[in-house]
């Protein structure tokens, strides 16, 4: 993706965002419940996630793993993946917090 660790991880929950509202979307159409075109969906959507998270995590920094820059490529991907690991434990903590509130 970049060599920015903010825009990668920042990435990877818009698309998280962007795939449960589709799936909120397609939840509400009655006829698809109860048919097999469900689970191929849901499949379909699981290897789709993967590609694309492996694109956003990984691309990056195994091209510059492979240009011999494999401290920077190391770097880059733990701080995408801690940056990650907050955005998640802020999410979670924000609904917890809500949930008490309210």
């Amino acid at each position: 993706m970049t060599k920015n660790p903010i825009l990668n991880a920042v990435s990877a929950t818009a698309y998280i965002v962007l795939v449960v509202l589709a799936i909120n979307g397609i939840s509400n159409i009655q006829m698809l419940e109860s048919s097999l075109v469900m689970p191929v969906i849901f499949l379909s959507l699981f290897v789709l996630s993967a590609a694309m998270m492996g694109y956003i995590f990984c691309y990056q920094p195994l091209r510059m793993y492979l240009d011999n820059k494999k401290e920077e490529a190391v770097n880059l991907f733990l701080k995408t993946v801690g940056i990650f690991a907050g955005i998640t434990i802020t999410i979670a903590l924000v609904y917890i917090l809500i949930e008490k509130i309210f």
